[in-house]
């Protein structure tokens, strides 16, 4: 699983300390999911709060094993979560009791994303109301839960250039480089027509529409990334790449700097990075601590909520 940075302009523990963040959530992970395998194995998981399984519970547990199964490849924990604090107990207690290994590391894994989005979104004692939108975002999910732990996610956050608030696109936070990531999806085999314009063509079969030129807000976040790192004399190589993983996108040549991956290049792609066995480096680190430090944060304090 990727690691959860950034979610918007929501408070995140990673801005307080992103060289311990990073390195507690591979102790967390690893250590949880060998006590959790462990329970199952002795027969000791808890039940859940409703002994009988309910449909919606049945439902969510099958639209889970959806994400993780797709093109039958085969979901797994590589490493994993720590501790005796109340978030570890958090990832033992699942909304359904696992009948299987494959349903126990479905669980576990939507577990630990749930605490992921509780650690983009808020500190010890910050917090910020965050849309439960992305709780059920299936791109979010597939970021982070289909890419290795040594990817840092920064999920369309926004920064402040020039005091104004300026949202980007997504970025990934390789040990080796940075991925700027527009992604553009909307139905199945649907064709994106390149064009230097404002606005590109989508075409569905006989039906067409315009769409806002995507490139756009690409080229913009990755001007962004690159003033940043000149600013904090970060050496980080940062890539752009418009991706569609169930589309097309119809062009001649790509433009300069860019890299169209759709449906006839994405599995390739999607290989070379799950691939990848490099370990969480420096340079890395510090290239998103930088990015952090320029992104905004909307929060509220816990104990003044608490007061009110």
């Amino acid at each position: 699983m990727a690691q959860l940075l950034k979610v918007q302009d929501y408070i995140s523990r990673y801005e307080k300390d992103v060289y311990h963040y990073t390195s507690q959530f591979n102790h967390l992970k690893k250590h949880n999911w060998k006590k959790v395998k462990q329970l199952f194995e002795e027969g000791l998981l808890h039940e859940p709060p409703v002994q009988e399984e309910t449909k919606a519970q049945r439902s969510f547990l099958q639209k889970a094993k959806e994400r993780f199964t797709r093109k039958k490849e085969t979901c797994e924990v590589e490493e994993a979560f720590s501790s005796d604090s109340v978030e570890n107990q958090e990832l033992l207690r699942f909304t359904t009791l696992p009948q299987t290994a494959e349903d126990l590391k479905i669980l576990f894994l939507e577990s630990v994303f749930d605490l992921q989005m509780k650690w983009a979104t808020s500190t010890l004692f910050e917090f910020s109301q965050a849309d439960r939108k992305y709780y059920h975002d299936e791109a979010l999910r597939y970021f982070i839960q289909r890419f290795p732990d040594t990817c840092l996610v920064m999920y369309k956050p926004v920064f402040m250039i020039n005091k104004a608030p300026v949202e980007g696109d997504i970025i990934i936070v390789t040990p080796t480089e940075t991925l700027c990531i527009c992604l553009i999806e909307t139905y199945k085999s649907a064709v994106f027509q390149y064009s230097k314009e404002n606005f590109w063509a989508e075409l569905r079969g006989r039906d067409q529409k315009k769409i806002l030129n995507p490139l756009i807000g690409l080229n913009r976040t990755e001007q962004i990334v690159r003033s940043i790192y000149r600013t904090h004399d970060i050496e980080h190589n940062v890539k752009k790449i418009l991706l569609s993983r169930n589309g097309y996108i119809d062009y001649a040549a790509e433009p300069y700097q860019v890299e169209f991956v759709d449906a006839r290049k994405y599995e390739e792609w999607f290989y070379e990075l799950r691939k990848s066995k490099a370990p969480l480096k420096f340079k890395q680190m510090k290239a998103a601590q930088v990015l952090l430090e320029h992104s905004q944060s909307i929060y509220f304090d816990r104990e003044l909520e608490a007061g009110e």
